[in-house]
């Protein structure tokens, strides 16, 4: 039975991330064209973190997805485990994720305040904020990954060079860093999420109770229509982004949690004869599935993107015809 678990896995991840960046990276690549070139109807400021996260999710895909997840199915000793890259690569790989996770955080949190806080959303709401904002996610979540540089180390052991955690160093120096990266990357992002998505979707429905109980004039009462149409396209795109990363995420988040703060931290995470393994590793493709799903999200409810999509693909199409 554990032999079939494992061939089965294998064989699941081996056609799950090429696949996963085949369809990620072109969508993504897609989405910020889109958005930078066409009229989506956003704000500018939504439309510079859309196209970051486009940017970081990409990254996501090139450094974790293709490089080492593809990579290490298909290659024996894949290059990243050797010298210098089995120190760098964690960088670029936790960098990159952090940077991904932090921008569905930060835009919650503008258009949280774009919705309910007008007197400081001409402050915030921004594209100049929004263009800093980015930067300073980018800069930070690449400066808090530079610790796994003296992490990780490439060792030669059953007639194979392998990259691992660093045998020299300290265990309380990689407990604290697995510890911390998995308060930044789920627990302290899941609990701004959910808590500015609960605020936001308790405002919502109080206004309506307050619009449904009072008496407006005819003229208010042809404006709020379209701004609460405004709204509402302003909390489903909220909502739809965050919430996504959050259910997609969290299986990761607890199986990570299960390893790394009990006795299971030292298993074999290759013997899928374990629940865990299996779990772990299918939290793995969920959370990472998050870097190639926004497209299709944008599609699906913000019915101007769709419009535009739809027109590119048109053009895309014609274009190839008139080249047969």
């Amino acid at each position: 039975m554990s032999l079939q678990k494992i061939h089965w896995m294998v064989t699941l991840q081996e056609v799950f991330y090429p696949a996963l960046a085949a369809v990620g990276i072109p969508s993504n690549t897609i989405t910020f064209l889109i958005i930078l070139r066409r009229n989506c109807m956003l704000s500018k400021s939504s439309n510079f973190y859309l196209m970051a996260m486009s940017v970081a999710d990409n990254l996501v895909l090139i450094f974790i997805v293709v490089l080492e997840l593809s990579v290490k199915y298909y290659q024996q000793e894949p290059f990243w485990s050797y010298d210098p890259w089995c120190s760098v690569r964690d960088i670029f790989n936790y960098g990159a994720y952090n940077a991904s996770t932090w921008l569905v955080v930060v835009f919650t949190v503008e258009r949280f305040i774009s919705i309910h806080t007008w007197k400081i959303k001409t402050k915030i709401c921004t594209p100049r904020c929004a263009a800093w904002t980015i930067t300073t996610v980018f800069l930070f979540s690449h400066l808090f990954a530079i610790p796994y540089y003296w992490s990780n180390a490439s060792v030669y052991e059953k007639n194979q060079t392998r990259c691992i955690y660093n045998p020299e160093a300290s265990l309380h120096f990689i407990h604290v860093l697995v510890s911390f990266q998995t308060l930044q990357a789920y627990i302290f992002p899941f609990l701004i999420i959910l808590t500015l998505n609960g605020l936001t979707l308790r405002l919502i429905s109080l206004s309506n109770r307050v619009h449904v109980t009072t008496n407006l004039t005819s003229r208010v009462s042809k404006i709020m229509p379209l701004l609460r149409s405004r709204k509402r396209k302003s909390v489903v795109l909220l909502v739809t982004v965050s919430m996504s990363f959050v259910l997609l995420s969290v299986t990761r988040a607890i199986t990570q949690i299960i390893l790394r703060t009990t006795d299971k931290y030292t298993l074999d995470r290759n013997d899928y004869s374990l629940e865990i393994n299996i779990a772990a590793d299918a939290g793995t493709m969920l959370s990472l599935s998050n870097a190639a799903a926004n497209m299709y999200l944008y599609v699906c409810t913000q019915s101007k993107f769709r419009q535009e999509f739809f027109a590119c693909i048109r053009q895309i199409t014609f274009y190839c015809k008139t080249k047969l």
